[in-house]
């Protein structure tokens, strides 16, 4: 047999019940001989690799569907399918198909999917009993008819007969007559037994039966038979809905009439399986699988035509970005290309990247920026849905985009910044599209998904961009809404008490908090760049003021602000959060939440366990030195004695490490290194002195040490009656840096001996100003 090639794509049916796309390639029917029958091959059109390869087996039941469709199942829950571009090459693999099982090619299924308990009682059958009579389509017959639909569902080589015996003579044509002759005649009883006949012949799950029932013809008599629930008292207006209130609305005239009959079929479709039929029970959720797939196909279809029709597209975008279409046209046309991106995601994945190219190259990106900066609450909604469809397909193009436009003076004009502009804005007092685009944004600044090989500079790039142009706009809220500590302190001074929170509201607090989130995110994952920005700015200091506010999950989000901070475990943090005394807010709430076992103080609580388990020196010695008197009388937890313990601790090592160097440094300054030996018997062993053996060598190293013991006199701290230490410095340089006690350290030696500020001195000499001798008693910082 000679191997016939045609255009396809290879399906499989996924365990959500959803067409899953395999690939496009050549179909070809032929002789294997591993598998030992024809089979059906598939072959990508890409790289020729092998997409397909399914032995036609003699008792496999093939299905034919929409003339460009075969279907068949392979295994117990492994479904395939193979979609034709062409009509003709589908009915010729059928008839390929067809000769081998020898059944007739006119038929639109090869085989009945008998159960093994129905073969054994269906081979004993006479031949006779293998139709399906049906009673004549008379008025009243319906409730007999009826019946035998309902009967039959639990069967499923009966279902497969009686579907064909419904193709046969046109009886669903002349059903659907009949309901028009019932509905004439409000005859109640024969609409009730439509609604039971139709809705078992949706059950029979066959895509024949399919084509007749939703053609223009029928398709309005098959809702309007749904109508007449038995079960409802008064029916539903479903046909009034379909045609006066859903409109169907041609942004740009459709020229094709397949094209648009396929959209009107489709809706209807949809529409009958999502509102009118009534959820499948656990028995029922398998029957309608053929519906699925009948809308599948066609909304797959649909894209693909209006993609190819590249005439029709351009003629959109350019209506869309003109500034003369009215708000009204505009909206339509923003609306139309959501719907068009909600049908793209029936697509697989190179598909749906072939068709998000398409839309790019037409220019989707600039016609946004446009449109979502516009006043227009529904037109903005409507971009927003279209943008989160190309975020979500591919961030790169859409980060790409913005580092490519021209830089404006006006950094509001930024794709991006548009973005934020619209989440700050968001008049949904629940902020749904404030949470939306935050989610975006996340994704846009997420350096997981900047790793592709193709362009390794874009994370550097795309984060430098960032923070550089855009940034800022983000942190507007959080900036305006919060006071700094020197305008708290003035507006005291005036006697003026203020809320350093500032609007305090909920949809302010909410937004904050959507902020907040994304700035926690970026403490994460951005570290050099979000380090380098919130020490610029002072930003801890500012979002700690929120500590302040009255909305309890707002202070949350600021402290789990700080606690990832400090969970970098970084010093340049940790001098940073020390030198401005960041942590007093903090301390403030625990203290002000009194003895209240709620989430914040546990939120705080676990803040310094943190800090004790990791034993960050810097932040224990900063909250033990500063804060313990306060906190040591919290003793429901032992968080705090722990700091205390953790600080102790290293203040004894300190101590040794401190009492280590200064003996190491006096055995450097002995006359030399033992005067004597001692024997045994204690008898003392006089050395050589050195300075019989090295008289001019001895002679210095005795004068540089005489200078040497006159500054370690004056220098290394002396203990007082109370057990503390008194140090001697000079007050030069020192005083005027602001060193103080706390920070004190004794001078090792003239030669090593390191300026105030931490430098190394230039030089020995004594300063030129006078010397202040400062005598004070200062506790060793461990």
């Amino acid at each position: 047999m000679s191997d016939t090639r045609r255009r396809v794509k290879v399906y499989t049916l996924n365990e959500d019940r959803q067409w899953d796309d395999r690939g496009t390639g050549h179909v070809s029917s032929t002789f294997v001989e591993r598998l030992k029958g024809i089979s059906l091959l598939v072959r990508a059109e890409s790289d020729g690799s092998l997409l397909l390869e399914s032995k036609i087996s003699p008792n496999t039941a093939y299905q034919k569907q929409q003339d460009t469709l075969i279907v068949w199942s392979e295994a117990e829950n492994y479904d395939l399918a193979l979609s034709f571009q062409e009509k003709a090459g589908c009915d010729e693999i059928w008839e390929k198909i067809c000769q081998v099982q020898g059944k007739d090619p006119a038929l639109e299924i090869t085989q009945d999917p008998i159960d093994e308990s129905e073969e054994e009682r269906f081979e004993e059958m006479p031949e006779t009993s293998h139709l399906v009579e049906l009673p004549p389509c008379e008025l009243a017959r319906l409730e007999e008819i009826a019946d035998l639909v309902t009967s039959v569902l639990s069967s499923p080589i009966r279902r497969e007969k009686l579907a064909l015996a419904l193709m046969s003579e046109g009886y669903m044509k002349k059903l659907l007559q009949l309901f028009q002759v019932c509905e004439d005649l409000d005859n109640r009883e024969g609409l009730h037994h439509l609604y039971e006949i139709i809705r078992g012949v949706l059950f029979l799950n066959k895509a024949a039966l399919f084509e007749v029932m939703f053609s223009d013809d029928c398709i309005m008599d098959v809702v309007g038979c749904l109508e007449f629930d038995p079960s409802l008292v008064q029916p539903k207006k479903h046909r009034e809905f379909l045609t006066k209130t859903a409109k169907f609305k041609e942004v740009i005239p459709i020229t094709d009439s397949e094209l648009r009959q396929k959209i009107h079929q489709t809706y209807r479709v949809q529409y009958i399986q999502d509102i009118i039929l009534p959820t499948p029970s656990v028995f029922e959720e398998n029957f309608l699988s053929t519906l699925t797939s009948f809308i599948f196909f066609n909304k797959v279809e649909i894209v693909s035509m209006l993609q190819e029709d590249e005439k029709f597209l351009t003629e959109v975008f350019a209506q869309l970005t003109d500034e003369a279409t009215d708000d009204g046209k505009r909206r339509e046309l923003v609306n139309f290309f959501k719907e068009f991106c909600a049908f793209s995601q029936t697509l697989q994945p190179q598909n749906r990247d072939a068709f998000f190219k398409t839309l790019a190259n037409l220019g989707i990106l600039p016609a946004l920026e446009i449109v979502m900066g516009m006043d227009d609450l529904q037109v903005r909604a409507a971009a927003t849905d279209i943008f989160s469809y190309l975020v979500e397909f591919s961030p790169s193009m859409v980060r790409e985009f913005v580092m490519q436009e021209p830089q404006q003076t006006d950094d509001d004009v930024l794709l991006i910044n548009v973005v934020i502009k619209q989440m700050i804005c968001d008049s949904d007092p629940e902020l749904g599209g404030a949470v939306q685009l935050m989610g975006l944004l996340r994704t846009l600044i997420d350096p997981e998904n900047m790793l592709a090989p193709t362009n390794k500079t874009e994370k550097t790039e795309f984060l430098s961009f960032f923070y550089k142009y855009c940034m800022q706009v983000l942190t507007v809220p959080l900036l305006a809404s919060t006071v700094d500590e020197k305008n708290c302190k003035d507006l005291q001074e005036g006697s003026t008490k203020i809320n350093p929170v500032c609007p305090d509201n909920f949809q302010t607090a909410q937004l904050l908090a959507l902020i907040l989130e994304l700035l926690t995110f970026c403490v994460e994952h951005h570290t050099y760049h979000i380090k380098t920005y919130i020490m610029n700015k002072d930003l801890l200091r500012r979002v700690l003021v929120l500590m302040n506010s009255k909305h309890t999950f707002l202070a949350l989000c600021a402290l789990r602000f700080m606690r990832r901070i400090i969970g970098q475990k970084d010093e340049y943090y940790n001098r940073y959060i020390v030198k401005g005394n960041l942590f007093e807010p903090v301390i403030n709430t625990l203290l002000d939440n009194g003895t209240r076992y709620n989430l914040l103080n546990s939120a705080i609580i676990e803040l310094f366990e943190f800090i004790k388990v990791e034993d960050i020196k810097s932040l224990i010695a900063h909250i033990i030195d500063n804060y313990y008197k306060a906190l040591e009388s919290i003793e429901y937890v032992q968080t705090f004695k722990g700091l205390k313990g953790r600080y102790e601790q290293e203040k004894d090592r300190q101590t040794l490490r401190l009492n280590r160097y200064r003996r190491d440094a006096r055995t450097l300054d002995e006359d030399e290194d033992e005067e004597m030996w001692f024997n045994e018997d204690g008898e003392a062993i006089e050395k050589s002195r050195p300075e019989e053996e090295f008289p001019e060598s001895y002679g210095k190293y005795m004068e540089a040490k005489k200078v040497k013991e006159s500054d370690n006199k004056e220098n290394f701290p002396k203990r007082t009656p109370t057990g503390s230490f008194k140090f001697t410095f000079s007050h030069s340089a020192g005083a005027a840096n602001g060193t103080n006690g706390a920070n004190c350290k004794p001078v090792t030696s003239p030669t090593s001996a390191a300026s105030p500020n931490g430098s190394p001195a230039k030089s020995a000499t004594p300063p030129a100003t006078p010397v202040v001798k400062v005598s004070f008693p200062c506790q060793l910082p461990f």
